[in-house]
């Protein structure tokens, strides 16, 4: 209720007290039964929600995400109802405002949290919570806690339409999926590149579950933890001072500087033209944070981390027919001196590269509709620890279908998508040469292929 309607109504509520008490005319209204109304109303005032105070406003938004996940390793199989995965992909809500302070210049605010204990990303063959057993989601696990609310960005900025947007504190770097968001396909929760939906799921070879994750075929080899997952090398919020640029012509740019030390670039295009749909990113990332997320090679303060990541990603659509391609590439360099493996002894520089294709429409009164298809492989993006193992090289493939449906009058999603999952390892590091460890033999292993299909919705608020 707006304020001045609620002083309103205050008032008409006391005066007509006042008359059936006093049954005072029109010429004693200057009497005490109606002196304490400015009180009251403030009173009624400081009860009542506001959308921020008089200077600043407030918005409450997210989205729920839920879905069916079943799930088949070629041994057992299993239905789970998870979410959709971490870092604004999954069930979250978030507090945000803003204050004009001149005509071009505004100041405001963004916090963030994740509200999930089923995150998809963390699930296994042993639980349908997560796969280090706190009920809590990716967020809380890297930030040391069980909860299942954890906070994903907390930052202020300061925004001026013609010099750009500061703004400081947890946040995404300037490299944060930048290859992922250009993907305009409607499309992007349900099919990326990043392995939310297996990436904790054990893999299986020789007849038996192996000592390590589908995820860990995934990721950027200076962690051994969640440094990264699917090629989002840079893929989680930090405590950084980034710096936006306006958009001219359709082009923007980004940087980015966290403590101790991280820093990014990333450049972005959107347009349209003749018909066709275009958007593109380009971002790099280097990291030399021995004390930030995820457990670096040789361990924290070991004097030798120094990893960085290229990423690129590009979307095309021919807007009379729907018909649209997304693609992106990442490569992970790694110079790494670590005494755990001896001098200039690393993984290799491995890469990644993903292609979804399909046709969008409005086919039904319903809403608009995605169909399409994905196909994406990793190589040599095997973890530090493997590499420890014996691991000298390795190939994921992912591919699968899917179809999405937009409810416009609810302004939701549901979705009904099948993923497939194949890799082979190759174990013959003469470094470690005990690939054993992990129940791989030596020379090459092939995986036992994953299955997985899933029934879900999203609804923003």
């Amino acid at each position: 209720m707006k304020k001045k309607n609620l002083s309103a109504l205050a008032a008409a509520g006391l005066l007509a007290s006042c008359f059936a008490v006093t049954g005072a005319s029109a010429a004693d209204l200057g009497g005490d039964c109606c002196a304490d109304l400015e009180e009251r109303v403030a009173e009624l005032e400081a009860t009542t929600a506001r959308k921020g105070n008089r200077k600043v406003s407030l918005t409450v938004s997210g989205f729920v995400a839920q879905q069916v996940l079943a799930w088949d390793d070629g041994h057992e199989s299993n239905v789970y109802v998870t979410d959709t995965g971490s870092v604004s992909i999954g069930t979250h809500f978030a507090f945000s405002g803003k204050a004009q302070i001149t005509p071009d210049t505004e100041a405001g605010f963004m916090i963030k949290i994740e509200a999930m204990n089923n995150d998809s990303l963390l699930m296994s063959q042993s639980t349908d919570e997560d796969v280090v057993g706190t009920g809590g989601n990716a967020m809380s696990t890297l930030q040391g806690s069980g909860s299942a609310l954890a906070l994903e960005s907390a930052y202020w900025y300061l925004k001026s339409a013609t010099l750009g947007r500061v703004s400081i504190g947890q946040q995404s770097s300037a490299a944060d999926n930048q290859a992922i968001l250009p993907d305009g396909s409607g499309s992007l929760v349900q099919a990326n590149y990043v392995m939310y939906d297996v990436n904790g799921f054990v893999t299986r070879s020789n007849g038996g579950y192996n000592g390590f994750v589908w995820g860990h075929l995934a990721n950027c080899h200076a962690f051994n933890a969640y440094g990264g997952a699917g090629g989002d090398c840079d893929g989680f919020p930090s405590n950084n001072v980034r710096y936006d640029t306006p958009t001219f012509a359709g082009f923007s740019a980004s940087a980015s500087w966290g403590e101790d030390d991280m820093w990014a670039v990333s450049g972005r295009y959107a347009g349209e033209f003749s018909g066709i749909k275009l958007a593109a990113a380009v971002a790099y990332s280097e990291s030399t944070d021995e004390n930030g997320i995820g457990v670096p090679v040789g361990g924290a303060g070991n004097g030798g981390l120094d990893v960085g990541h290229f990423q690129t990603g590009a979307y095309v659509e021919h807007v009379p027919t729907g018909l649209f391609v997304y693609g992106a590439y990442t490569q992970s360099y790694n110079e790494v001196t670590a005494s755990a493996r001896g001098a200039g002894l690393t993984n290799p520089d491995g890469d990644m590269w993903y292609i979804k294709a399909g046709i969008k429409g409005k086919w039904t009164s319903l809403g608009g509709t995605t169909v399409y298809g994905e196909y994406g492989q990793h190589n040599d993006m095997f973890t530090a620890g493997m590499y420890d193992a014996g691991v000298n090289s390795s190939e994921l493939e992912q591919y699968g279908v899917g179809i999405v449906q937009n409810i416009d009058a609810a302004a939701m999603q549901m979705w009904l998508a099948w993923r497939h999952y194949e890799g082979d390892v190759s174990c013959s590091n003469a470094v470690a040469g005990a690939c054993g460890t992990i129940g791989l033999n030596g020379g090459n292993n092939d995986l036992e292929e994953f299955d997985l299909v899933k029934f879900g919705a999203l609804i923003p608020f």
